[in-house]
């Protein structure tokens, strides 16, 4: 990515849960929660990216919304990377390859 691009903002899965589905599917945090046997306040967290997308709410989610448990656990691990880079990031630009050592 360019320097002078203006970096954009890692997009957690409960925003993609509230903008993607909720919303246009006019369905509130609680129903969602009581539908799905998921606690609301878990779900209130996700929401508020507070809260991982764990394998059982993954199961969950994909049971209601018709995607795959896989779908909503790469949006977490989508996630879950750019955070960990950027948070990491000297640290791997300080790691040379094993590839590169050899040369």
């Amino acid at each position: 990515m360019n320097n002078e691009m203006e970096k954009l903002s890692n997009i957690h899965p409960g925003e993609v849960l509230l903008e993607e589905f909720l919303k246009p599917l006019g369905i509130s945090a609680y129903k969602l929660a009581k539908d799905t046997a998921i606690p609301q306040t878990r779900v209130s967290e996700i929401i508020k990216g507070r809260r991982r997308i764990t394998a059982d709410t993954a199961l969950r989610f994909s049971k209601y919304f018709g995607t795959t448990p896989k779908f909503w656990l790469g949006l977490q691990d989508d996630f879950d990377l750019e955070e960990e880079q950027h948070l990491i990031f000297q640290e791997l630009n300080d790691i040379i390859s094993l590839q590169n050592q050899a040369a």
